[in-house]
């Protein structure tokens, strides 16, 4: 998916509601909100969830719901350049699918952001623990204040800290890697272990490493005075987002193994390369989940307030009290004892996985039938039927396997 040549009339912008200049994002910042949002909690599960099938399955995974998530995407895209409102995904549902589609995504988006957002809540907690020996319930309260905080101050304030920290996160990640090719017991031979058999549990934590799509819309926000960099961004923030996610467990497995490998991955990496490594993948892992939380929690607020129509986001009393629906529920749900971590991601991926295989293709047929204007970058080849059909068998397949795994009619993935 070429990235080329991609332009927008200058019609485009008749009529649209702009965004004021403190909302807009530059490009880095733009790719920054993907690969942030994408590096979070399941960067840090994947290498565990793939215990049982292997490193060779996981890559599969990555490269082949990679390339269709990031379709998808492409899908929001186009159909967010069609649209003068600035519209989030039940927005754009409920105006081109209709009323059931709108509480259908909707629904997607609180399954998907409460999920997540809980496993952050529990990995933090555990990762402070193993830094400084607190309680896990302390650690996550800690990670939660500056949290919450950046998604109270809004999009600007999300997009500037998911640049300086991705940035970081690169540069730690570039070094951890580097020291795991150095480490004289690193075996590489541990990437051809696995089973094949254990492959499909694994797609289902893969799909939720992929889970920026809900971002598309907040991005078209701060796109809106160049939307022509929107389909780049999430191009370069895609290809950024893979080759990260296939470097960690790559790290990891080829360290320690497939039988040594914890459920936060970073915590057996760091031990094994010794206490400066330790320290750096954990903050990693830290820097990892904070950016995730401001994407998919800055992206649940803003589709609360389109859902129900509550106004601009920026009322300071109106914003609170959302955020509060958005943050506090998780940091509940992690201490419950309802929830493992990997299980989090797992059961949110199978849910939203499906809504987002079939909702973004309806979408964009709505919005080329009833949208305001004709964008000149559009899907085009990406939008052939067997391709989309393909893509909806093997969600859809995906969900019937994680329904069965639950039932107990097959072996566990993990």
């Amino acid at each position: 998916m070429s990235s080329e040549n991609i332009s927008i009339s200058p019609a485009l912008a008749a009529g649209v509601r702009t965004s004021a200049p403190a909302k807009s994002l530059s490009f880095l910042e733009g790719v920054a909100m993907i690969v942030g949002t994408n590096i979070g909690a399941g960067v840090l599960s994947i290498a565990y969830a793939s215990s049982k099938a292997g490193f060779l399955p996981l890559l599969f995974w990555l490269v082949l719901v990679g390339s269709l998530t990031t379709i998808t995407m492409l899908y929001v895209a186009e159909s967010t350049l069609r649209t003068r409102a600035h519209l989030q995904l039940s927005g754009l549902a409920k105006r081109y699918v209709g009323g059931i589609g709108a509480w259908l995504m909707f629904a997607s988006v609180c399954v998907n952001s409460v999920g997540a957002l809980t496993a952050y809540m529990t990995g933090s907690g555990k990762l402070l623990q193993s830094l400084f020996g607190i309680s896990p319930a302390i650690g996550s309260l800690l990670f939660f204040v500056p949290a919450a905080g950046v998604l109270y101050l809004g999009l600007k304030a999300i997009g500037r800290g998911e640049k300086f920290i991705s940035i970081g996160m690169v540069v730690m990640l570039t070094a951890l890697v580097a020291a795991t090719l150095l480490k004289d017991t690193t075996q590489m031979r541990n990437l051809l272990n696995g089973d094949w058999r254990f492959m499909v549990p694994v797609f289902n934590v893969v799909v939720f490493c992929f889970s920026a799509q809900y971002i598309v819309p907040e991005m078209a926000r701060g796109f809106s005075d160049k939307p022509e960099q929107l389909p780049k961004a999430i191009i370069v923030g895609m290809a950024v987002t893979f080759v990260l996610l296939a470097a960690v467990p790559m790290s990891v497995i080829a360290l320690s193994g497939l039988n040594n490998i914890s459920d936060v991955a970073t915590i057996s990496w760091g031990q094994a390369l010794g206490q400066w490594a330790f320290f750096s993948a954990n903050i990693f892992a830290l820097c990892a989940m904070l950016t995730s939380y401001w994407g998919l929690g800055g992206s649940f607020l803003t589709n609360i307030f389109d859902k129900f129509r509550l106004g601009n986001d920026e009322q300071p009393l109106r914003r609170f009290g959302v955020l509060l629906l958005v943050v506090v529920p998780p940091f509940a749900l992690a201490y419950s004892g309802l929830v493992s971590f990997v299980n989090a991601l797992y059961f949110a991926g199978v849910f939203s996985g499906v809504i987002l295989s079939i909702m973004p293709m309806l979408i964009l047929r709505g919005a080329r039938k009833h949208g305001d204007q004709t964008p000149r970058w559009q899907c085009n080849w990406i939008t052939h039927p067997l391709l989309q059909i393909s893509i909806v068998l093997l969600y859809l397949a995906s969900a019937v396997y994680a329904i069965a795994s639950l039932l107990g009619y097959l072996p566990s993935g993990w």
